[in-house]
């Protein structure tokens, strides 16, 4: 097969090139410049995929990737890490801009972006899969199904890594029939160890982790998240942090995207304000600080006890934010961060009906935030600007205002 010259990269961080007969091809761990063969395509209709094969020319934005498993066992955790930094950071704009130009019909550019303090290092939780024979560690970029085990993750902050080296040795002790395992550390710095397993067997072996990770300086709570339960800490915990529930991997930077959203929103003080997809409450508590009326709703109802335990004054609902909107008074402004798959249908429609003067879309899926933006045609965009929460991957975080037309 001719070699393919790779043209510019695709939102989900894979080369786009072309084939002899026209068709785009998609080449995953591949840069701007690369001319390269190609290994395994898999031909469609329209396009095809392949991996990548012998480089014959390097990309200008082709670095060494520092992590031995990115190439090594080709990790799928993270995407661009064969990128220089200013590379990613200009593709990741560049997805961003494109889902709002494409999908979204704006006539935008790409929007600025924020970069992170740290390329590596920053991620302060780790979910790793089990595979057969109890092997632990990340998946395969293109092969989902099988497992590697891992030795160290690049991206992952040294308190998790020291933690798992530990607990590399202790791995009898976690339940037999584990299905997920998941290394945290808190706001506080504490660390946690959640262990999702089968609904049949008893895990009895906790108090006995802990004592041994404490023994090898790692001081942690040990959380036990049967399938078809609720997660609970069975050991170490000092109090009952809910572990489980949604947090930014990023801290430092979930904090910058948090305050500037806030600040987009304007003067609050005084005003009816709705925090949809409310997590553990920080905007709600930035709301309410500044003398916003707050009602909020978030489906995770630990989440919601987090907040109300810790929180000021604000009307919390639980649930999911399309069953609760008809029940919340009527908003001036509205600020909402969904989750990858953005709002429900119902919920465009209720915001549409129920016209705040402006919108804050926080998101972290850029065609679905440019989808979302379709299904609001009484608003239009005003400001746009990218966060680079997640360096090495093709994910970013992204805020759009939106202000009501008039």
């Amino acid at each position: 097969m001719t070699p393919v010259r790779i043209l510019r990269l695709a939102t989900g961080g894979d080369g786009v090139g072309k084939l002899e007969d026209g068709r785009t091809v998609f080449v995953p761990r591949t840069a701007t410049g690369d001319l390269l063969e190609l290994d395994a395509v898999r031909e469609y209709k329209r396009f095809a995929r392949g991996r990548p094969g012998r480089l014959l020319e390097p990309g200008p934005d082709r670095v060494e990737p520092p992590c031995p498993h990115y190439l090594g066992d080709e990790c799928g955790g993270c995407q661009l890490q064969h990128l220089s930094l200013s590379a990613q950071q200009a593709a990741r704009r560049t997805f961003v801009g494109d889902a709002l130009r494409r999908l979204a019909r704006l006539d935008v550019d790409d929007p600025d972006l924020v970069p992170a303090s740290k390329a590596f290092g920053y991620r302060t939780k780790v979910t790793l899969a089990v595979g057969r024979g109890r092997t632990i560690g990340f998946r395969r970029y293109d092969r989902p199904d099988e497992i590697f085990a891992l030795d160290r993750c690049h991206i992952a902050i040294p308190e998790l890594m020291s933690l798992w080296r530990e607990l590399r040795a202790l791995l009898p002790l976690l339940p037999d029939d584990l299905t997920r395992l998941v290394l945290r550390q808190d706001r506080s710095g504490g660390l946690h160890v959640i262990a999702r397993s089968g609904v049949a067997m008893v895990w009895a072996g906790a108090p006995r982790l802990r004592v041994a990770l404490s023994s090898r300086g790692q001081e942690t709570t040990i959380w036990w998240h049967p399938e078809g339960g609720a997660p609970r800490a069975v050991d170490g915990a000092g109090d009952t942090y809910p572990a489980t529930v949604f947090e930014q991997i990023h801290p430092e930077m979930g904090d910058q995207v948090r305050r500037f959203a806030v600040e987009q929103l304007g003067e609050v003080a005084g005003r009816r304000v709705w925090d949809l997809y409310a997590g553990i409450g920080e905007t709600t508590a930035m709301l309410a600080g500044a003398g916003a009326t707050v009602e909020s709703v978030e489906m995770d109802r630990r989440a919601v006890a987090a907040a109300e335990s810790s929180g000021p004054p604000a009307r919390r609902h639980a649930g999911r934010v399309e069953d609760i909107l008809s029940d919340l008074g009527p908003p001036d402004l509205v600020i909402t961060n969904p989750p990858r798959l953005g709002m429900d249908a119902k919920v465009t429609t209720a915001l549409e009906r129920r016209r705040p003067s402006r919108l804050v879309y926080v998101s972290c899926d850029p065609a679905t935030l440019a989808r979302d933006i379709g299904r609001l045609p009484s608003y239009r965009v005003t400001r746009a600007r990218a966060f680079d929460l997640f360096p090495q991957t093709a994910h970013v975080e992204t805020v759009i205002v939106m202000d009501l037309s008039t």
